[in-house]
């Protein structure tokens, strides 16, 4: 096989060469490289390489122009897309910083409100403290069981989830964590408002239960009085009134105050009545004049005299009992008459105040003085048979402004106040 190069004629001094011929036989298996005139024989194996090499730099020399030719293009749509990337990821940034600024603001938010309610738990619970206190304090038997408020629970303060720094981003995990924080905080906050909110409503029904009990025993006690014609708007002298004073400033409740205060403020009116009413009945004569059972030989009323066997008034009762037997005082009071009174034989005449004296008649002896203040169950003297008497026993009386009262009215009376006390 010929294979022959013409590339035109070649000068000893060109840098390139104008004709390369090439030529082959085939018989002798090699190939023939003409240049100048000049031949150089190679082998196959060479012939391929410097085939080889001359097709590489062709092509390095295309590859080379077509750089050069479209540089600009590339290097411009390369910074073009370095520069879009760039922006992308300063609005990444940005976009993430804002969504930091919000999470932020928001736990801020977040905190600022659970410190808020905590301190409206703190305050509440100190209220509640203080009524339990004041409910403590009130003289009633009905106060029973606890009325303490729930326990504060300052480590929920403490919980609270402190917000983020702007320039610290947290990881997943941590938002996460902080989330159930606040789910727990809320709940506990919300178990905390719930007990306080049954205190409360504790609180309440005990202080009801106290006014009511106040105001019962109030309208008892005021009753009990009315119907013995007894005056409840005085309050009995003597000894059993304490002594008090001081500017009259009437008593205002503010108008934001809450129902606990008003109920307080009625409890306290109706504590005093009762306290009042207490000091009364400590100069009603409600007690019995001897010790024991009673066993009357002559009641209250209309009833055959003993003497003269005609129909006659019997201003008392006529309690039998032994001579020498103790005679004691039914109620506080100052005593207006020691000594023989006619009919009466020695008696002892107490003042209670409101209207109401007692009469101890027939007496063996008298113990008391005028103008003596006595107590309840003090003794006035000794049973006897003195005056107009057909026998040892008590001649008892009580009058309502001068007017004769049965004393059974006043006893049974007595009954029932002892039953409400």
């Amino acid at each position: 096989m010929d294979f022959q190069t013409t590339a035109g004629d070649a000068h000893p001094g060109d840098a390139h060469p104008q004709n390369i011929d090439l030529w082959a036989e085939p018989a002798a298996g090699s190939y023939a490289l003409v240049h100048a005139g000049r031949q150089f024989r190679l082998g196959p194996i060479a012939f391929w390489l410097v085939i080889g090499i001359l097709v590489v730099m062709a092509g390095w020399t295309i590859l080379t122009a077509t750089y050069f030719a479209f540089r600009d293009d590339v290097l411009t749509r390369l910074l073009a897309r370095q520069a879009e990337m760039q922006f992308g990821y300063e609005d990444r940034v940005a976009e993430l910083r804002a969504q930091l600024d919000r999470m932020s603001s928001r736990q801020l938010l977040d905190q600022e409100l659970f410190e808020q309610k905590l301190d409206q738990l703190v305050r509440r619970q100190a209220t509640l403290e203080q009524r339990a206190t004041t409910l403590s304090n009130l003289p009633d038997p009905t106060v029973t069981g606890s009325t303490k408020a729930a326990p504060r629970s300052e480590p929920a303060r403490a919980a609270v989830p402190k917000p983020t720094p702007l320039n610290d981003t947290p990881p997943p995990s941590a938002t996460g964590r902080d989330r159930k924080a606040e789910i727990g905080i809320e709940t506990t906050l919300a178990r905390l408002d719930a007990s306080l909110d049954r205190t409360e409503a504790r609180q309440a029904v005990t202080l009801a239960s106290i006014e009511e009990s106040y105001d019962a025993k109030f309208k008892r006690i005021r009753g009990i009085l009315i119907e013995l014609g007894v005056d409840t708007a005085k309050v009995a002298p003597g000894s059993d009134s304490h002594a008090m004073g001081g500017p009259f400033v009437p008593a205002r409740l503010r108008p934001d105050s809450a129902n606990f205060d008003r109920q307080i403020n009625r409890v306290s009116v109706a504590r005093n009545h009762i306290e009042r009413l207490s000091r009364t009945l400590g100069s009603i004569p409600f007690r019995k004049p001897l010790a024991g059972s009673i066993d009357l030989a002559s009641t209250f009323g209309v009833r055959m005299d003993p003497f003269v066997r005609a129909p006659a008034m019997h201003t008392g009762l006529d309690m039998q009992a032994q001579t020498g037997d103790p005679v004691r005082a039914t109620a506080n009071g100052t005593v207006t008459v020691a000594g023989w009174q006619g009919g009466y034989g020695k008696m002892v005449e107490i003042d209670h105040g409101n209207g109401l004296i007692t009469r101890y008649g027939h007496l063996s002896s008298i113990e008391v003085n005028v103008g003596q203040s006595v107590k309840n169950g003090h003794t006035v003297g000794k049973v006897g048979s003195t005056g107009r008497s057909t026998g040892p026993h008590l001649h008892y009386e009580t009058r309502v402004d001068g007017d004769a009262i049965d004393p059974q009215k006043f006893l049974r009376a007595g009954a029932k106040i002892t039953a409400i006390q």
